[in-house]
């Protein structure tokens, strides 16, 4: 027996990665798409390289810690988004950990070394009690070279 998934949505944490490198507009395709006017669009891809490094609660995918406070790094370098998951707002309206993959640090950058960089730079800057993400990310690609 074998598995295969489906999906027809934009999948988590993959969409992150591969919507910033759109050069095109995306409501516009997807406004074809839906109406079947696709014949011979194309999509263009901007030059950059992606990572998306997601910060995750300790414990997860099992037990997490809810509730713990969140300061997010002021200032971002270019090309870094910090797109929110498993956040919330507490009574006092602190950010806080609210799901077990809390916050996605995607970065953009001419190389792949660059972007992995960018992105952990900003993981690292983020202060948060329960914090845990990988640090391998991007690390197969980065040995095998260019």
């Amino acid at each position: 027996p074998s598995v295969i998934e489906y999906n027809a949505r934009f999948g988590d944490p993959e969409t992150q990665v591969v919507l910033p490198r759109i050069a095109d507009d995306l409501l516009a395709l997807l406004w074809r798409a839906a109406r079947g006017e696709l014949a011979g669009a194309a999509l263009r891809e901007k030059p950059e390289y992606a990572v998306c490094v997601v910060v995750a609660a300790k414990g997860y995918p099992d037990a997490f810690a809810k509730g713990d406070p969140i300061v997010l790094p002021s200032d971002l370098p270019a090309g870094v988004a910090i797109l929110h998951a498993g956040t919330a707002r507490n009574a006092a309206g602190e950010l806080v950990t609210n799901g077990g993959r809390v916050l996605g640090v995607t970065a953009l950058a001419p190389t792949l070394q660059a972007a992995a960089d960018r992105s952990y730079g900003v993981c690292e800057a983020i202060r948060c009690a329960s914090k845990y993400y990988r640090r391998d990310i991007g690390a197969k690609q980065l040995r095998r070279g260019p």
